[in-house]
């Protein structure tokens, strides 16, 4: 099971569009505790793509790879998105930069990807670039995660 690089950066490309999609529609509901939590648990399944031997990189590539996203990628995201009350509801509140941010990061990813790989086949690039989202993702979220339960408790005091 070899991808072409073609293969690979269409597939990139739909996924980005689509969480784009998602993500505008998502911003016009409520936040609630499941929507912050269930993306990272649903995207954690990714995980068993490293069943295939073909996948595999070495754990410190992997780990490189999930601190550049949870620290410098994960950044962006978090200074371009809070979380607000809106009466009993809480809102997602992003800033206008955030789409902006959310496609330079795509194409920071993509043009990464390319360079990539020349060096290592493209299901290790996969694997190294998905930790990399899951973990600028699994920051992000975390983020959030404590920003609601702060306006929650707010809520009852």
């Amino acid at each position: 099971m070899i991808l072409s690089p073609f293969v690979s950066t269409a597939a990139a490309l739909a996924g980005a569009a689509a969480v784009f999609a998602w993500r505008v529609q998502e911003s016009r509901t409520a936040v609630t505790l499941r929507k912050i939590v269930i993306p990272p648990l649903g995207m954690a399944t990714g995980f068993s793509m490293f069943l295939v031997p073909v996948f595999r990189v070495p754990l410190l590539w992997a780990l490189v790879a999930f601190l550049i996203g949870a620290v410098a990628l994960a950044y962006p995201l978090l200074a371009t998105s809070r979380l607000e009350r809106a009466g009993d509801a809480i809102m997602m509140r992003r800033s206008k930069a955030f789409f902006a941010v959310v496609i330079v990061l795509a194409v920071i990813r993509l043009a990464a990807r390319s360079y990539f790989d020349r060096f290592i086949n493209v299901e290790q690039t996969a694997g190294l670039f998905f930790v990399l989202a899951f973990g600028m993702i699994l920051r992000w979220r975390a983020s959030m995660f404590f920003e609601y339960r702060a306006l929650r408790a707010e809520a009852f005091e």
